[in-house]
Order: C-alpha cells, then sequence, then structure tokens
C-alpha cells in the first residue's frame, strides 16, 4: 500500500517505484538484487533462511513486523552476513510502541528517516561490506 497509505508519513512513493530505485543502485554498486515483499511472517523467515545459502548481505524493512517479530529476528540471527535495516520514516518520531525493534538487534546498521532514498543508502553500504 506504498504511496496510498499514509502519504503524510511514508510518500507518495509505490514499491514499484522502491523495486526501480534498488534495481539501479543494485547495478551502479555491481550487486544483484533480489526484492521481495510480503505481508506474511512466515514467508519473510523462509526468504530470511534461504539467504544463508544464497544471499551475502540483507536489507530488510520489516515494516509491522518491526517491533513484534521475535520469529523474524531468530530468524536474522542465524545469517552470517551483514543486515541492514531500513525504514522510510523516522521511528523515532512515531508511535512509541514503535520505537523498539527487534530486527535492529540483529542489524550491522539502521536507516530510517531518509524516505525511499534509504533504500539506496543501504544497498551502497551492503556493496562496501560485501565487496
Amino acid at each position: 500500500m506504498l504511496g496510498v497509505r499514509q502519504p503524510e508519513v511514508y510518500g507518495h512513493d509505490t514499491l514499484d517505484d522502491v523495486e526501480r530505485l534498488c534495481r539501479a543502485t543494485g547495478e551502479e554498486c555491481g550487486v544483484e538484487i533480489d526484492f521481495r515483499q510480503s505481508d506474511s511472517e512466515a514467508e519473510i523467515m523462509g526468504w530470511i533462511k534461504a539467504a544463508r545459502t544464497s544471499a551475502a548481505g540483507i536489507l530488510i524493512n520489516p515494516a509491522g513486523f518491526t517491533s513484534t517479530s521475535i520469529a523474524i529476528l531468530d530468524s536474522l540471527l542465524m545469517f552470517d552476513g551483514p543486515i541492514i535495516e531500513v525504514h522510510i520514516s523516522p521511528l523515532f518520531r512515531r508511535d512509541e510502541f514503535r520505537h523498539l525493534s527487534y530486527v535492529s538487534k540483529a542489524a550491522t546498521a539502521k536507516i530510517e528517516g531518509f524516505g525511499i532514498r534509504g533504500y539506496a543508502f543501504a544497498i551502497n553500504r551492503l556493496a562496501d561490506l560485501v565487496g
């Protein structure tokens, strides 16, 4: 629902805009992007576990699972490469319950509040870390 849901918080960019930005940035950095989105916690956990043997790094925007999913945290803790957590909006300026991020406990770095440009920052940093 990116671009439709709460544009005053998340802006007007769509998920397609995010994917285009990620692919273009990945190409500039010489890294392959496996872009995925799901509202299913179990599916996300499966992708993270599969990444253990297929990916050098993970960029994750856990969205609503940020402050609720110990299961995603546990999956990320099994991953040996760098993990960068990205949020379009600044969590520290949002509702108090959003300030807690379980994912941050596994993340190498966290980028928040830069809109979708945060994804480009994260890909550049991941490329540095895995390069």
